[in-house]
């Protein structure tokens, strides 16, 4: 741990006065509160700070009750849950995120959390006799359509606080075609709140179910120093070759991103460390701030984690978590290899260098730390042998992030001499601290979740009254039926799902963003005869990458704030370097092989090779740079050499090997040309 520090302070020497002016200008917290909802939260101090934070490690406490222990009804446990989440909601989020007073909220806040908090604990605690009582939609009094309403109301609102706009649009906007479509508020108010097709359909049974455990575990780990860890050991890996810093953030926030859960709550996070350490290099601020959103964005499609909505898509399609996992690995290769090769060529462009190797952890030192990827690990082999439930590996892992952190806890304990008790008693009292502050912030951390699948079950009920999934799918699949050509009519119509993803993704949370495209794109794409899994990672991979396209590219957006450079430049340069976020869904679209779909090994490998020259080719397209600055002839031949090796087919790999072959052949002939000429010069 003391090695940690020493490195930690070197990054800070690395970073300099630039780093300094940018954290005195403007702090990564005002960063988050302006960019991301979650962090625009209540501020409480003294005695109420302490009660809210007891509240919020009791319910953590009580979500892990709940997935061990609990053998109440679905609806039960589930109306309890959102009831307990209404609560802390309005506790947490005002309703503005500017201008927050100490240890207040208004009355109005108050009179929406007793309101919406009674609708489900009234549905809680009379589930029984509900049951009798309420048994279709024309059984609905007016009591029970008010007290849907309520809680419809205080969950809406909720969601404008802690999630954003644009999933309520969403909502509305189905809701407004639900009653324009001939359905009654008796129906609509059944399906929403009393069914199990609305608030308690299935995104908020899997997150009262898996979800809200793995984000307190999240929480635990992060206190164990695992981030810094990560941070270290990229910087071993990668920090001195040529544009160091800029591969470190591509390293480092593929694997802290995994853990946080959040695009923009991990360009944040690492991007307060390796944005200026890049700008101090020689990287552009547009170019600085757009690695580290997209390197960040992938974090959510990078196993084991990818940011909860493995959980979710398991629960769709019907298989074990171990299987998602396993098919995300190759797409998430392919697609941090396609940010690392566009950094690395954008080094080489400008001649840039790394760090040197004396300001750089050594890795026998990383290896002292290693202890703390014991978590991860074992909740990786419990989930993968399938030896324990994923609620039951997740508690235990949270366990092990405990016992991990105490030989630190215990070393800065020994270390304070300065305060008061011995060291044992002062490691004791850090450790408690350490426990409730993370559980703290997982409850914290459930709430946007909760919410936001809540929100997205009612887009499924709204789609499942209407049918309005199957009047999509008519529509799309018409299109792509009139044109002739089978495979550009099947592209055609994966051009037109991209951007239903993009569009309905924008500004939505994770794990909502998939339950959305579950909801409506994916059964597009099923019915066009894609495979399931391929189909839900096709939309899975186009809603996320939402973050970081313009013109609501929120993680690009938080990346430009630190980097102290144009939002909207940011955001295209992300686009372009996340190209294989754009490309590799199409490629397992036409070939399941690159999700190891019961394909052979000779298959998938074939497939892996020519997807990382396809995406090397295209990022040198996007680069314009390969030994030499390539004119735009080249360029584009590039473009189509590595478009060919992404289309899946003996000839079209052929074809596409020679294109780039003879590509790079020319390039470094052309380069030592160059060379011998300044030479003799």
């Amino acid at each position: 741990m003391a090695d940690n520090e020493k490195f930690n302070d070197q990054l800070s020497d690395i970073s300099g006065k630039e780093a300094e002016s940018a954290d005195n200008a403007q702090s990564a917290e005002d960063i988050m509160r302006k960019y991301d909802r979650e962090s625009a939260t209540r501020i409480w101090k003294g005695k109420p700070a302490v009660i809210v934070r007891f509240v919020m490690a009791a319910f953590s406490l009580y979500c892990i009750w709940l997935t061990l222990f609990s053998t109440s009804d679905l609806p039960v446990r589930l109306t309890g849950f959102l009831g307990l989440i209404t609560i802390m909601g309005y506790l947490t989020y005002p309703a503005k995120s500017r201008h927050v007073r100490y240890n207040y909220i208004p009355w109005y806040d108050i009179l929406f959390m007793i309101a919406g908090s009674a609708s489900f604990f009234y549905y809680c605690f009379n589930y029984m006799k509900l049951v009798r009582v309420i048994n279709s939609a024309s059984s609905m009094t007016p009591f029970f359509i008010t007290v849907g309403i309520i809680g419809i109301l205080a969950l809406a609102e909720l969601c404008r606080r802690c999630v954003g706009i644009p999933i309520l649009v969403v909502v509305a906007c189905l809701l407004v075609y639900t009653f324009a479509s001939g359905q009654s508020i008796q129906r609509v108010i059944y399906i929403l709140f009393y069914g199990t097709s609305g608030v308690l359909a299935t995104p908020v049974q899997v997150c009262a179910k898996f979800i809200a455990v793995f984000i307190i575990f999240g929480a635990f780990l992060e206190r164990t120093g695992i981030s810094s860890f990560f941070i270290s050991l990229a910087n071993c890996i990668a920090g001195s070759t040529s544009g160091g810093p800029a591969k470190v953030s591509v390293i480092s926030s593929a694997l802290c991103g995994m853990v946080s859960g959040s695009s923009v709550g991990n360009t944040v996070t690492t991007g307060s460390i390796t944005i200026p350490m890049m700008k101090k290099t020689g990287y552009a601020p547009e170019f600085a701030g757009a690695v580290e959103a997209a390197s960040s964005t992938g974090g959510q499609i990078m196993p084991p984690i990818m940011g909860a909505a493995a959980f979710l898509m398991a629960e769709y399609i019907g298989v074990p978590y171990s299987k998602i996992i396993t098919w995300a690995i190759l797409p998430a290769i392919l697609y941090f290899t396609g940010i690392f090769l566009s950094v690395h060529l954008e080094a080489k462009k400008l001649g840039l260098k790394g760090i040197s190797r004396d300001q750089l952890p050594k890795m026998k030192v990383l290896i002292r730390s290693i202890y703390l990827l014991a978590p991860l690990v074992v909740l990786v082999w419990l989930v993968s042998a399938n030896i324990k439930s994923l609620q039951f590996s997740a508690s235990l892992a949270i366990l092990i992030a405990i016992a991990v952190s105490l030989p630190g806890i215990f070393i800065n304990a020994a270390r304070d001499t300065e305060a008061a008790g011995s060291p044992v008693s002062r490691a004791t009292r850090d450790t408690a601290n350490m426990i409730i502050n993370s559980l703290e912030a997982g409850g914290k951390g459930c709430i946007t979740v909760a919410v936001a699948c809540s929100m997205a079950g009612m887009i499924a009920g709204c789609i499942t009254a209407t049918g309005l999934a199957s009047k999509l799918v008519g529509a799309i699949v018409g299109v792509s039926k009139a044109i002739p050509n089978p495979v550009f009519a099947l592209l055609a119509a994966l051009i037109l799902t991209m951007l239903c993803c993009i569009v309905l993704g924008m500004g939505v949370p994770t794990t909502a963003n998939y339950c959305i495209m579950a909801s409506t794109c994916a059964p597009i794409l099923i019915t066009l005869g894609i495979p399931t899994a391929a189909s839900h990672f096709f939309v899975f991979y186009f809603g996320i990458v939402a973050d970081i396209t313009p013109p609501v590219a929120l993680a690009a957006y938080a990346g430009s704030a630190i980097a102290k450079s144009n939002p909207m430049k940011t955001g295209v340069n992300a686009t372009k370097l996340a190209i294989a976020a754009f490309l590799v869904p199409y490629v397992f679209a036409f070939n399941p092989s690159l999700l190891m779909l019961d394909q052979g090994v000779a298959s998938t490998t074939l497939m892996v090779v020519t997807s990382l020259v396809g995406i090397f080719a295209v990022a040198v397209c996007m680069n314009g740079w390969f030994f030499i600055r390539q004119p735009a002839l080249l360029r584009l031949a590039f473009l189509v050499g590595g478009l060919t090796l992404l289309y899946p087919g003996l000839a079209s790999d052929v074809i596409g090997f020679s294109i780039v072959g003879v590509l790079m052949l020319i390039s470094v002939i052309v380069s030592r040309r160059q060379k011998s000429a300044d030479a003799e010069k």
